[in-house]
């Protein structure tokens, strides 16, 4: 019976799923329509506001740009690439290949979403490479979703960047809710146990999805499978340096001295002024811990070149995100949605309702700040003005926003680029992960 809906689902995506950029397109298209039809905006209102908010990201896509190329570059160095390498070894089954690569990818979302995305997919590659060389048959693309999936959990860990930003001093909506802890956010018993629960479970859905008959199982591809190298990140070619130019390329003491600034900064930042974590600051961690396991700037460039097929697409799409934020925000069909949807909530169903209305405006802005900055406003408005504790409405945002990334394109390419693998060929895999833990997800927000 489970194999049979599986395989519906799968068909389903596979026949109807296009390009991500595609979907960018349509959900512009389907934005622009929205708009026409549920406020006020003139069609030429409607295409300025989109114009507008086209380039309005860029600051931030730049950092998030950097966020997935240093976290390629830390997994792909070569202590790292290695210790990825080795965890494939201990998968002995189909089954437990699945669950553990979904573990592996929750507990490094929990430390960074960046460096699990990359993560998910080189460890994908090295499990499948692993178990068919032992003659485990996988099925490659349900592999690559499994591994996608934990990435889920990212929002409630230490790279959140709702519950981060509410407790930086100085945030925008300081005036209005202050400064709230990630000790009441992050750092909950029901957070914790949320948490628990969908890494203790999900891969053990996952590992029900095998296909059950021989024929339909989809080993990873063969030029996959002769690649030496799994990461596509350096391989240690290092010569032997013949001019003062080499022997700066491949200086440790070069590499020494900006991991140990770098240290130094972050203790700082950490210790002495007390500060917590922001994208400048994962970045900074990112670059220090890449350029400390990668040992040279040779090796670290080499590294970053392997990364454009990742940055690259994520550049040309974000554009297209921006204009539907600057859409949904500059002619009020942000406010239209939300407001709506609190219009029908109380003090106690009112994270309910934000969980529910972020998975919907995830899918049209899939970026946890750019989302936050049209639906934060109102949704701590509404909190205030029901009495609603604030805490648990911004974790409830939170986790709607991570829930619906499970079927975003956009968060999906960088497994997929290191996967090669088009997202039709695993979304139905990830549909279905997205229907499990959206019911962990209700009881969460429920209960709080």
């Amino acid at each position: 019976m489970l194999d049979r809906v599986t395989a519906g689902i799968v068909r389903f995506f596979e026949r109807w799923m296009p390009d991500a950029l595609v979907v960018a397109v349509v959900l512009t298209l389907l934005t622009l329509m929205l708009v026409l039809g549920l406020t006020d905006t003139s069609p030429r209102g409607a295409i300025n506001a989109w114009g507008d908010g086209f380039w309005s990201l860029l600051a931030f896509t730049n950092q998030i740009a950097l966020t997935l190329l240093l976290g390629y570059i830390l997994a792909s160095t070569t202590p790292v690439r290695n210790a990825l390498l080795k965890v494939s070894i201990l998968a002995r089954s189909p089954r437990s290949a699945y669950a553990m690569v979904c573990l592996l990818t929750g507990v490094i979302a929990l430390f960074s979403w960046s460096t699990a995305l990359v993560a998910a997919g080189i460890v994908s590659r090295a499990v499948g490479e692993s178990c068919r060389r032992r003659g485990i048959r996988l099925h490659y693309p349900l592999l690559i979703a499994s591994a996608f999936s934990g990435f889920v959990v990212w929002h409630q860990g230490l790279s959140a960047s709702i519950p981060l930003t509410i407790a930086t001093p100085g945030h925008f909506l300081e005036a209005q809710i202050g400064v709230i802890a990630t000790s009441e956010t992050l750092f909950t018993w029901w957070n914790g146990l949320t948490v628990a629960a969908v890494l203790l479970t999900l891969p053990w859905v996952m590992s029900l999805l095998h296909p059950k008959r021989p024929e339909n199982v989809v080993e990873i591809p063969d030029h996959l499978f002769n690649a030496t190298d799994h990461a596509d990140g350096p391989v240690e070619c290092d010569t032997q340096p013949a001019t003062p130019a080499m022997r700066l390329e491949q200086s440790r003491l070069l590499v020494l001295a900006i991991v140990l600034g770098g240290g130094l900064f972050l203790l700082t930042h950490y210790g002495a002024r007390g500060d917590g974590l922001t994208l400048n600051v994962m970045n900074f961690t990112l670059l220090t811990a890449g350029l400390l396991c990668a040992g040279t700037l040779q090796r670290f460039l080499k590294a970053a070149s392997g990364g454009g097929d990742i940055v690259v697409p994520f550049l040309l799409q974000y554009p297209f995100y921006a204009g539907i934020a600057g859409l949904i925000s500059t002619t009020g069909l942000g406010n239209v949605v939300v407001e709506w949807a609190s219009s029908i909530a109380t003090a106690d169903t009112l994270p309910l309702v934000g969980f529910a209305s972020a998975g919907l405006l995830n899918i049209f802005i899939p970026s946890g700040g750019a989302q936050w900055a049209v639906q934060g406003p109102i949704m701590m408005t509404a909190a205030q003005q029901l009495g609603a504790d604030l805490p648990a409405t911004a974790m409830a945002v939170a986790l709607g926003d991570q829930w619906t990334n499970l079927i975003q394109p956009l968060i999906l390419l960088p497994v997929l680029t290191l996967a090669q693998l088009p997202a039709r060929a695993v979304m139905g895999y990830t549909f279905i992960a997205l229907l499990w833990t959206g019911g962990l997800f209700l009881i969460a927000v429920t209960v709080v």
